[in-house]
């Protein structure tokens, strides 16, 4: 299939670099490569049902966000144990270590996307509740 996107020259310059560095022989492999790998940690967590121990870890431009990010974590405070916060310039990378039932998980994760403040949102399923 073929198709198109929208993506900033920047982001591309970089994917470019990325997959030339690393041996791949063309964009659209890579380009097929990093959508599986998209696909995959996506669907780990709606598969899952029950508790999860989790890491979502998030980047975010400070100012553009930073009062609307901490009303959304007061709000999932039932599923947050912990949180840890860094300054990169203009940017920040905050990580939230939470357990509770998935679905909460998955709607933190979900309303942190919803900003357009935050760059991306990635999570890692620690463990899954399942013996």
């Amino acid at each position: 299939m073929r198709t198109s996107f929208n993506i900033p020259d920047e982001i591309v310059e970089e994917f470019d670099r990325v997959w030339q560095d690393q041996g791949i022989d063309n964009r659209s492999r890579a380009v097929r490569e990093a959508m599986q790998e998209y696909v995959e940690a996506h669907s780990r967590l709606d598969d899952l049902a029950g508790e999860v121990v989790a890491l979502v870890a998030f980047d975010y431009r400070h100012h553009d966000v930073i009062g609307e990010l901490h009303a959304v974590q007061h709000q999932y405070q039932d599923v947050i144990l912990n949180t840890s916060h860094t300054h990169q310039g203009e940017w920040c990378l905050e990580s939230l270590f939470c357990r509770g039932p998935v679905g909460r998980v998955r709607e933190l994760s979900n309303r942190l996307r919803d900003f357009d403040g935050v760059r991306r949102v990635k999570i890692m399923v620690i463990r899954d509740g399942q013996p």
